[in-house]
Order: structure tokens, then C-alpha cells, then sequence
């Protein structure tokens, strides 16, 4: 049965698209002798015409991709683009260094591990760039106390 003069009457009417209009099986051959925009807005309010609800885009599948890596999770060598100094510059780095090498000599020089003098020279060395980490400086002044 062809109905598309209906179903083009009927988005005109409900202010839709055609492809958004929904008739109700059963009532076909009701639809079908429909001829004017009067008779389809009869039928809307009977509920044999409706319109059918838009259609989004689900974001489900990327908000649970987006708590994965809020976890810490999907960040593989696979996921990466661009170098390493680009997702974490050298500056950053070296910042978050050296704050926790002067930290750790400022403690040892408080609880009177080391003495004012070994401090400077531990210090000027740690601004030289000598220390990869706080665990290096640690190793060295053992070595240096033996």
C-alpha cells in the first residue's frame, strides 16, 4: 500500500521529517484514506500517526572510555602521540626534581645529618644536575660517610 502522500502530509503536520513519522500497524488501511491534512491531524490525536523521538549520538561507550583514563588507564605505548617531553616537558621534570633533592637536603640539614658546609657543596651539586633523584642524593651520602 503506498502511503507517502500520507506519511509527506503527516511530517508537515507534526513538523518533522518524513522518515520520522510512525503509523501504527494496525490502522493501515485508516491511514490510507486519509487525503487531507485534517483527516492525518484526526488520526495524530487518536495515536495511529506519532512522532518518532530523535535519535542522539550514545556518548555511553566514550564516557566509560573517559573514567578508564581518569584511572590512569589506556595511556600504553599504543594510545601515545608525540615524545615523551611533549606529554611531560623536560622543564616540568626537572622542576619536580630538583624541589624534592633541595627538600631532602633541607631535612637532612635540619636533623643535623649533614653540617652547613656539606649542605652548600650537596646543594651546588644538585643545581649541577648531578643527582637523577632523591634516592641517588641518598646512595651518595652514604658513599660519602664511609
Amino acid at each position: 500500500m503506498d502511503l507517502r502522500i500520507q506519511r509527506r502530509l503527516a511530517a508537515e503536520v507534526l513538523k518533522c521529517g518524513g522518515n520520522r513519522v510512525w503509523f501504527d500497524p494496525e490502522a493501515i488501511e485508516e491511514i490510507s484514506t486519509a487525503s487531507t491534512k485534517q483527516d492525518i491531524r484526526e488520526l495524530i490525536e487518536k495515536g495511529v500517526i506519532k512522532r518518532k523521538a530523535i535519535r542522539g549520538v550514545c556518548r555511553a561507550r566514550i564516557n566509560r572510555i573517559r573514567l578508564k583514563k581518569r584511572k590512569g588507564r589506556r595511556s600504553g605505548h599504543g594510545s601515545r602521540k608525540g615524545k615523551k617531553t611533549a606529554r611531560m616537558p623536560q622543564k616540568r621534570l626537572w622542576i619536580l626534581r630538583i624541589r624534592a633533592i633541595r627538600r631532602r637536603l633541607r631535612e637532612l640539614k635540619a636533623s643535623g645529618q649533614i653540617d652547613k658546609k656539606t649542605y652548600r657543596i650537596l646543594y651546588r651539586k644538585a643545581k649541577g644536575g648531578e643527582f637523577r633523584s632523591v634516592a641517588h642524593l641518598n646512595a651518595y651520602i652514604e658513599e660519602i660517610k664511609r
